[in-house]
């Protein structure tokens, strides 16, 4: 087991209509046709597959996809969309679990690589899809850039979202690289609804450090699925290492 923080039943429950707008045709549609390029004629595995807001949509363009999920619950709701002979789900995390075969593509989107909560154990999820990947296949994560440019001396917050239904904001741990996301969100009742989640934040070059200890080249890097060009003020990235053939 690693250090994730294992999501519950009551989120996994909600999740699916909190990510509803990323979770859409025009949203997902650019990272799906991204996806679907580099897995060609094999099978993609992703990591952390979730409620399948990507996995599921994935396997409907075609790509044979296999999904490990550390939580059980959300891997339920998953369950609900597709059956286990179309979508194969094994229960593990995404460190050191191993699916039999080969893939052309193995992914990890939406910050999830930052669950993991030490260096040590995000080295091993690169080995783990190293393990996974026939030669000349794809490793692929999405991550956004860690915001301190934004944090004046002394201050250890920093806002990412202010809307009328919910408030959030980051809080850093600079020297062990662990950010604290807070949430309040403000339920149909009216009433407000605290949360927050530990993770731990890696610089693009330290992403590439990790692939190189795991045996991977580095290929790419843009800062969304739409291919645009990464540089020093984009937001997020999109890397991609590759096994040699």
């Amino acid at each position: 087991m690693t250090s994730s923080e294992l999501w519950t039943r009551a989120t996994a429950e909600r999740y699916d209509a909190e990510e509803a707008e990323r979770s859409s045709a025009a949203a997902l549609g650019p990272a799906l046709a991204f996806l679907t390029e580099l897995a060609g004629d094999g099978r993609a595995l992703e990591f952390a597959i979730g409620t399948g807001r990507v996995g599921v949509p994935l396997r409907g363009r075609g790509v044979p996809v296999v999904g490990i999920e550390l939580s059980e619950p959300m891997a339920a709701v998953l369950r609900r969309k597709v059956d286990e002979e179309t979508l194969p789900v094994v229960i593990g995390d995404m460190a050191t679990t191993v699916v039999p075969g080969g893939f052309t593509l193995v992914y990890l989107v939406y910050n999830t690589i930052t669950n993991l909560l030490t260096q040590d154990e995000q080295v091993e999820c690169f080995r783990n899809a190293a393990r996974h990947l026939e030669p000349g296949g794809r490793f692929v994560i999405e991550l956004g850039v860690p915001p301190l440019r934004l944090l004046p001396p002394g201050q250890v917050a920093v806002p990412f979202d202010v809307s009328e239904r919910h408030l959030g904001f980051d809080t850093f741990d600079l020297a062990e690289q662990i950010l604290v996301s807070h949430h309040f969100t403000r339920d149909d009742d009216g009433r407000y609804r605290r949360g927050n989640s530990r993770h731990r934040y890696a610089w693009p070059a330290e992403l590439d450090l990790m692939a190189r200890i795991a045996g991977l080249e580095h290929e790419r890097r843009v800062a969304d699925w739409d291919g645009t060009p990464f540089t020093q003020d984009s937001a997020k990235h999109i890397s991609v290492w590759r096994k040699p053939a």
